[in-house]
């Protein structure tokens, strides 16, 4: 499967909990990490999203938000990951910033310059990724 999200996960479905409009997945990575999507019902049943079933999540870079208070634990969005800048190319307006946990995840998030200069970000300093379980999308092989 090709697309042109920036960050893709590949993984399998450890819990899959249903709504009346909205179903909540959990998608385990190899890692043990876990990214939470919200899809609506009809595709989660259309895609046979269920425990145990083999996943992809994606979630553009520009869903992506960076906050350099690493404590994920004051931010409403469900999926955080609390690492390091690996990566980082400022472009004539936004930058690239790629943020790594100590497993190797690494999540790839486009922000404006002046937001890279405001938050002081440069490669090695501490810094986390956070996106909405409504931020993903969700994908399986046909």
């Amino acid at each position: 499967m090709l697309t042109s999200a920036r960050n893709q996960f590949s993984g399998e479905l450890a819990e899959a909990k249903h709504g009346a409009v909205n179903d909540e997945v959990v998608l385990r990575l190899p890692g043990g990490q876990e990214i939470v999507a919200t899809v609506t019902s009809a595709s989660a049943a259309r895609l046979g999203l269920t425990t145990g079933k083999k996943a992809v999540a994606m979630v553009k870079a520009t869903s992506v938000i960076v906050m350099v208070d690493t404590d994920v634990s004051k931010v409403s969005a469900r999926n955080a990951v609390s690492g390091k800048v690996s990566d980082l190319k400022k472009g004539a307006v936004n930058a690239d910033v790629t943020i790594t946990d100590d497993t190797g995840l690494a999540i790839s998030a486009i922000i404006t310059n002046s937001s890279v200069d405001r938050l002081g970000l440069a490669v090695g300093k501490p810094a986390a990724a956070v996106f909405k379980a409504s931020s993903v999308i969700v994908g399986v092989d046909s």
